[in-house]
């Protein structure tokens, strides 16, 4: 493991947080290219993932210098129960800045941007210190909590206060304060912040408290933190840290960490790390990002509240309607374990059979499901298997059964945002295999256009920096200018017919196992 940084200094463990706050961001920018066009300046964007930490080293046109990866474990101690050490994050994050400042000369290096899994709550005390395991977003321990707290907001409220009506569920900041309150209440009264991975690891990397009013969704209203919401738990309020925008310079890497003085901008939550990473920042744009889970998205103005679609605050004109699932690559890794294959065996299996009937039909809610349905107690299933079915089938049934989760998102997001989709961009490491991406393209009737890198979430943080150290001049124009495709997937021809009734048939074994899941 890598060794523990250095302790935050003493001013971090008596900060008092002060009321939610949103500052604005620095305007202008320029592209900072040195002679010749040659790129001078170098990005570190970071990647706090569920499964792993992801870093990338660019130059200020896009250029991949170099890349870095490291997994870490998922304790599941209980049923529901999700948990993971904080420690990890920040040892990885530690070991990708020294790998990139060992191989290279980073005199020019403008800054530091880092994205990560959000609904993953770490319970810290006065020294930045966790004082329990963070509890992660798959882990619906709270859901009795978050329903409590859900009766007592009324719809209206939540169409006032976030545009939509956003549940307070298991995965929500304010039902895991009211589970570890009751359960843990020594816990509790050790907490001095609740923050989530990118907060925590932003903390320990330069000492200064930052979130983003995006990933605070569910909290928020336009003007910063709902106070009436925290209402229903008093004392809570404070212990949540301020808010800035994406590019804001939350501070700089301490003494001691390599990168040492390097500035740290705030960042944002994974899935607009990978809209960014993966070309989306402008109205009608769609993205699906596949990882540990899938997350579908579109950007529109237009605003029609759906319910079980995410409707994220707009940021600087971005309006991005989004419907994350709870399973998605997750559920392609577990049955790889049950076979003992790996991922590109997986993929040969499934691309060795045709769709057909022998292909059975798999509900991939292994715990529970987020987008559309909200419904924590649903649990996955193989359906509709006769003796045909072997490995290749069951693989594919996997496969197929993923993708129809997010045809079920997108149909919710298409109403949501008032736009028919018909072209996607797709990243993240579950879009690795050209057999599943065909499948998707066919199961949700769009074509895919792949973007080339795979760690979306982390080229769009370093995004994040070249804008908040001034390297680029926006968003929307790093996006634009650093994205590139490798890849187009289009719907095959005569495989609508079998998709749309194994779809229609997909929703019906939801339905009619509900009351036996529970």
């Amino acid at each position: 493991m890598f060794a523990r940084p250095p302790a935050l200094p003493a001013q971090t463990a008596v900060l008092l947080v002060p009321g939610p706050t949103i500052r604005e961001p620095a305007t202008g920018g320029h592209w900072d290219l040195g002679e010749n066009g040659v790129a001078e300046t170098t990005l570190i964007g970071i990647d706090v993932g569920t499964t792993a930490i992801k870093a990338i080293l660019i130059d200020a046109r896009g250029n991949r210098l170099d890349s870095f990866s490291r997994p870490y474990p998922i304790v599941r101690p209980l049923e529901g129960h999700a948990e993971q050490d904080p420690q990890d994050w920040m040892d990885g994050v530690l070991a990708a800045l020294a790998q990139f400042a060992d191989g290279h000369d980073l005199g020019g290096l403008a800054g530091i941007g880092i994205c990560s899994q959000v609904q993953t709550t770490v319970f810290v005390d006065g020294a930045g210190e966790p004082v329990m395991p963070a509890i992660l977003w798959q882990d619906v321990r709270s859901a009795p909590d978050g329903a409590l707290l859900d009766a007592q907001v009324s719809a209206q409220q939540k169409l006032d206060w976030f545009g939509g009506p956003v549940p307070i569920d298991a995965s929500h900041a304010l039902a895991r304060v009211a589970h570890v309150s009751r359960v843990a209440p020594e816990a509790w009264a050790r907490t001095r912040h609740v923050l989530q991975p990118r907060d925590y690891c932003i903390l320990h990397l330069t000492g200064e408290l930052a979130a983003d009013p995006i990933a605070a969704i569910g909290l928020v209203d336009a003007q910063g933190y709902v106070e009436p919401l925290f209402d229903l738990l008093p004392g809570t309020l404070e212990k949540f840290p301020p808010l800035f925008p994406f590019t804001h310079v939350a501070g700089r890497v301490r003494d001691g960490l390599p990168c040492a003085g390097t500035p740290v901008v705030v960042g944002a939550m994974d899935a607009w790390g990978g809209m960014f990473g993966t070309g989306v920042a402008a109205d009608g744009d769609a993205m699906y990002q596949s990882g540990t889970s899938e997350i579908p998205g579109i950007v529109s103005s237009v605003v029609n509240p759906t319910p079980g679609v995410i409707l994220f605050p707009p940021y600087e004109g971005i309006v991005m309607h989004a419907a994350p699932t709870q399973t998605g690559g997750a559920a392609l890794a577990w049955f790889g374990k049950v076979l003992g294959r790996g991922p590109e065996e997986m993929s040969a299996l499934a691309g060795g059979i045709e769709p057909s009937s022998a292909v059975p039909l798999f509900l991939p809610h292994l715990m529970g499901e987020r987008a559309p349905i909200w419904d924590s107690a649903s649990r996955g299933v193989f359906a509709r298997m006769d003796n045909r079915a072997g490995a290749p089938e069951m693989v594919r049934a996997v496969m197929e059964g993923v993708a129809f989760s997010v045809r079920w998102a997108f149909e919710a997001l298409q109403a949501s945002a008032g736009r028919k989709v018909e072209v996607v961009n797709i990243g993240g490491g579950g879009s690795r295999s050209d057999v599943w991406c065909q499948i998707r393209a066919d199961a949700l009737g769009m074509v895919l256009r792949r973007a080339a890198a795979p760690e979306a979430a982390a080229i769009g943080a370093a995004m994040l920096a070249g804008v908040g150290s001034g390297v680029m001049p926006s968003i929307v124009a790093a996006s634009r200018e650093l994205v590139q495709f490798d890849a187009t997937f289009e719907p095959g021809a005569g495989k609508a017919g079998y998709y749309a009734e194994k779809f229609g048939k997909y929703r019906e074994l939801y339905e009619a196992l509900r009351a036996f899941n529970r």
